[in-house]
This record gives C-alpha cells, structure tokens and sequence, in this order.
C-alpha cells in the first residue's frame, strides 16, 4: 500500500517505483551448494524476534499503572517500531530488487546447467555402454584372431608335411645316393613319410591324395640305398682290401641304414646279415693267415713266444675296438645287441684264437712265457676297460682261466724238480743264463739279478712273486730281460745309463766322484776349496794310470758272463768305455783348474788321445 502512493495522513511522502534496472547477476559470496548462511540469517532474526517478544511480552509489575493507557502506549511503540522496518525495507527496496533479479538470474543458470549435466549424464552413460560394447568386441576378435592364427600354422605345417616337392621326386629318382643333395632330401622324405604316418592315424582325409607318391618314393630309395650298402660290402671280399677305408666310406652314410631301419626292416636285416657274414670270414682269415706267418716266425727264428702272443693279441684288440665301435655307430645298437651283434662277427675269430691258445698252453714249460701272457693280458684288458670297450672281456677272461693253472702247474714241477735234484751230481755250474732260455731278451739289474718284461704290476694268483715295469715295453715288442723279486714294496727300475755307471764304479768310482764334486765346486764358484785335494788328486791319477787297464778288462768279462746275447752285452760295454773315456778328459778340466793347475801330479797324466786308441782294444767284436 505505501509503495502504491496512499497511506495514512501524517505519513512520509509516498516513495516513487525504483526504475527498472539492467541485470547484473552477481552471486558475490553466494554459495549455490549450500544453505548454511541462509539458515543461520534466519535463525538469528528469529533470535532477535522472540528477544523483543520476551521483552514486550514479559511480566512487568504494573502496580498502579493504568491498562488502557499501557495497552495504547504499547500500541503506539508497536506502530513506531512498524514504521522504521517500512522505511528500512523502503530503503533496501533496489538492493532487494536487485537480489530477486539476481537469484532468478541464478535460477535460469542453474537450470541450464542441470540441464547441461542430464544430457552429460546422457552421452556419458550412451559412451559406457560403447565402450563396453567395443570392449566386447575385441575380446571375441582376439580370440578369433587367435583361433585363426593357431588354425592357420596347423594347416601350413600339415600342407607342407603332405605337398611333395617335384625337387625331391627328381633328386630321388635320379641322383646318385653318394650327392649330398640325396641324402638331405632323404631327411626330407623321412620326415614327410613319418608326418603322413601319424595324419592317417588321425584320419586325415587329404592323406589319400599323398600316401602313393611317398610310397613309390620310398620304394625307390630303399632300393638305391640297399644296392649302394650292399656294394660297399662286397667290396671288402676283394684279395688285399683294407676294409677299413670302406668301412668309413659307410659311416658317412649312417642315416642310409636308419631309413632303411624305419621304414623297411626286412631290408635292413638282409644288410646286417650280409655284413656280418662278410666281416666274419674276412677277420677269420686274415687272423689265421697272421697268426700262422708268427708262428713260422718262432720255429724259424727262436722269437720268444710272448712276442708273438703281444703281437697277434694287439692286433685282436685293435681291431675289436674299431668293429665295436662301427658296429655301435653304423647299426644302432648298444649295450647287449651290440655285444651280440659283435660276437656274430669275431665269434669265430675268437674260437680259433683259443683253439690255438689251448693247444700251445697245454704243450707248454715255459714258466715266464706263460707269466707275460698273463700280463700281457692283463694290460691289453685294462686298455680296453680305458677305451670303454666291452667287446672281448669274456674273451680276456677265458684266456686267464686258461694261462694261470698252467703257470702253477709248471711252477710246481720246478719246485718238484728242485727239490729232487742233487747238488753232488752236477759238476761244474755255469752261472751264465743259457742261451736257449736268454733268448735275446736279457738285460742286467742291479744287484745281478734277472728281471722279468712285465708291462705292469697287476694284482694276481701268484703271491710268491711282486712284478715290476722295466726300461722299454712289451707292448714295443723289444727284446729285454726282467728279475723275478720277492715281495716287497716296489723299486724304481734302472736305466741303462745307471747301470752304466753302477759298471764304472769298482774300478773308476773315486775319480767320478771327485770330478763331479769339483764341477759342482766351480759352478759355485767355491774352488779355493779345492786348493786341500792335492793329495787326493795324486792318488786318484797315479791309480788311474795303474788300474785302469785291468778293470776294464775284468768290466768286460763281468758284462759278457752275463749276456749271452752278445749284441746286448757289446752295446753295454761300447758305452760303458765311451762314458769312461768323458770322464777321463772332465778328470783333465778339473786339473786345469786354478787351484789345481800348478800341480806337479798333471805331467802323469795319461794323454786322452792315447786312452782312446788303447781302449779301442778292449772293444769286443762280435
């Protein structure tokens, strides 16, 4: 009413209508998410109302206090009080007028928004369900994919197992099987033939289409293989073939006999059996041909037997091992098969060496011949069991069942014999070895004993008797002799050159000795302590020069009573005077040494140059 201009007489003058004013939407601190101010505003002027309440309304004495006169009094602060909140609205009217265009400002904002936001939540809500829906679809594409590509590498390895080349019908049929080109389409045809093996039992159809080509294949190098293995074979049966050159000709080849394994036993037996038979006959007769030239060796030549038993025996080992061997590479066997597959070949040989063995080990009395058969034996054995080669050992076996009751036996018939001997009826002894049983094989040891050519020591039957390894080898087949020694712990065997200077030293001992002490003296550099010798040294030349001719003489005779090989004991005695005649002239350069240079003993000195021609005539000729 008031704004409309009326009002009641003794008013303010009405207020004119504020002009209309531009929209300016200024939110200032508005907080659109929040009522908190709002509510506290109001929440105070409700404070502020029921405080002036309590104040009007409280109980005040009006003792003596007119009510009518109280009530219009009342009435007059109340229109009071009315008047000054119109004129402060009237006052605030524009910035209310302001607020209310500003808030329906917002209004129209906030509807635009939420609107804005419901067609957000729309799209966003459409695009969650696209994504999930994409999401979808490439999972069922990889798994196609993958379905695909695992189909596919299937079919392209079953295509390229069942196509068959025209390269390898061309090379199959045509080129020889010795091209390398042969035997890689070969692998070729083996893996095709294999792959269409395993389809069929699957039951895959498109195995039909395939199966003939590849037996007709097959077929054809089967026969280009068994023709090819089988001339190979009959190519040993020629006079003096070396069957080891074909031999490895065939190792070359192994995987010929492996087809032919695979895919056609019937034919890969017939060539294990032609080999077998072939090889059999060859070793038998090359073995018996060997062994009887050795024995013609022995009549004809008196070469000790177990030369001849190392000699025919290495060869058996030899070619054993290279048969055991090829057997295992080229037929594919190994362990009992390759045993059985090996005595099918050499079973013959095997016998006749026994045979042969037997025959001589039973007409037989020498003691140490049969002793190194054992031996020999033995170490062949152990080079086998080295080469991890098990092919002989019962066959090794059967050949020590044999030698060592022998051996016992013609030990006790020489003990017998020993014992019933009587010493009065000998006469005269000669403790020269005889030169049947000498037999080119005796060398001197020390101490003037015999040694037995034992390769090794090996444990045995015998206890009575500790073998031991001497300068050389039986197995060089070189004739030596060897000591037969009680047990006892194992000595270091001599060199000839020690035995050399174990001669020298009866007669020659202390002029060797000193010559080696001073050289030992001048390469210390310690010769002033030769300067206390001189008596020494005029002992040692004048005794030089009065003995030396008996004393090689008497080394002479020692060394010639003990051989009865006259070539071993003039080689001894040819280098026992040449090591003489080097000691002798070092005898001379230790003289010419300053401390002993000035020496009157020197002008006794024998002349090396006469020495030599005077030990030209001890040299024995023979």
């Amino acid at each position: 009413e008031i704004a409309a201009g009326g009002g009641s007489p003794g008013s303010e003058p009405p207020i004119a209508p504020a002009p209309a004013m531009p929209l300016q939407l200024n939110l200032g601190e508005l907080d659109l998410t929040s009522d908190e101010f709002i509510l506290d505003e109001v929440d105070s002027k409700r404070g502020q109302r029921q405080s002036w309440g309590e104040q009007w309304l409280s109980p005040t004495p009006l003792q003596g206090v007119d009510l009518r006169q109280y009530s219009k009094q009342v009435e007059a602060e109340l229109q009071q009080i009315e008047h000054a909140s119109i004129k402060d609205y009237i006052k605030e009217s524009r910035n209310i007028a302001s607020l209310h265009m500003q808030i329906t400002a917002c209004d129209a904002v906030l509807e635009r928004m939420e609107s804005m936001l419901s067609s957000f939540q729309s799209d966003l809500s459409s695009i969650s369900s696209e994504i999930q829906t994409l999401q979808e679809q490439s999972v069922a594409m990889n798994v196609r994919l993958r379905n695909r590509q695992a189909v596919r590498g299937r079919l392209s390895q079953l295509v390229d197992e069942l196509v068959v080349p025209g390269a390898m019908i061309s090379t199959i049929l045509e080129m020889p099987v010795t091209e390398p080109g042969f035997l890689e389409q070969l692998h070729e045809l083996n893996s095709k033939v294999n792959a269409v093996k395993e389809q069929a039992f699957r039951e895959t159809m498109a195995c039909a289409d395939v199966a003939d080509i590849l037996d007709r294949l097959k077929a054809k190098a089967v026969a280009k293989i068994r023709d090819f293995i089988l001339q190979k074979i009959y190519s040993f049966r020629k006079p003096m073939t070396n069957y080891q050159i074909p031999q490895n000709a065939l190792l070359k080849y192994r995987f010929f006999y492996q087809f032919l394994l695979g895919h056609e036993r019937s034919v890969a037996k017939e060539v294990r059996d032609e080999y077998v038979e072939t090889m059999s006959k060859i070793y038998l007769s090359y073995f018996k041909s060997y062994s009887s030239r050795l024995m013609k060796v022995q009549v004809g030549e008196w070469y000790p037997f177990e030369s001849l038993f190392r000699s025919q025996h290495y060869a058996l080992l030899d070619n054993s091992c290279r048969e055991y061997l090829f057997l295992c590479d080229f037929f594919l066997v190994t362990g009992t098969p390759a045993l059985e597959l090996f005595n099918a070949v050499m079973g013959k040989t095997l016998a006749m060496f026994l045979k042969h063995m037997d025959a001589y080990v039973s007409d037989c009395y020498d003691s140490i011949a049969v002793f190194l058969c054992i031996h020999i034996v033995l170490r062949f054995k152990a080079i086998m069991a080295k080469r991890n080669v098990p092919a002989i050992d019962k066959y090794w076996e059967t050949l020590l069942e044999m030698l060592w009751p022998r051996f016992e036996h013609i030990l006790e018939l020489n003990i017998q014999s020993i014992q019933n001997t009587d010493p009065q009826k000998l006469g005269f002894l000669d403790t020269r070895p005889h030169y049947v049983r000498g037999g080119g094989r005796q060398v001197p040891c020390r101490g003037g004993g015999w040694e037995l050519p034992l390769s090794a020591s090996f444990p045995c039957g015998c206890e009575g008797y500790r073998t031991e390894r001497f300068a050389g080898s039986v197995h060089q087949g070189k004739p030596q002799t060897f000591r037969a020694t009680q047990p006892q712990s194992k000595l270091s065997p001599p060199s000839p050159q020690e035995f050399i200077e174990e001669l020298l030293a009866p007669g020659f001992g202390g002029m060797i000795t000193f010559v080696k002490e001073a050289e030992a003296l001048a390469e210390r550099g310690q010769l002033e302590k030769l300067r206390g010798e001189e008596a020494r040294v005029t002992q040692l030349v004048r005794g030089f020069a009065a003995t030396w001719k008996a004393a090689v003489e008497s080394l002479s005779q020692d060394v010639m009573r003990s051989f009865t090989n006259f070539k071993n004991g003039t080689s001894i005695i040819q280098g026992a005077l040449t090591q003489l005649i080097h000691y002798y002239h070092r005898f001379h350069k230790v003289l010419a040494l300053p401390p002993l240079k000035g020496l009157p003993i020197r002008s006794e000195l024998i002349n090396i140059h006469h020495l030599m021609v005077e030990v030209k005539k001890h040299k024995p000729n023979f």
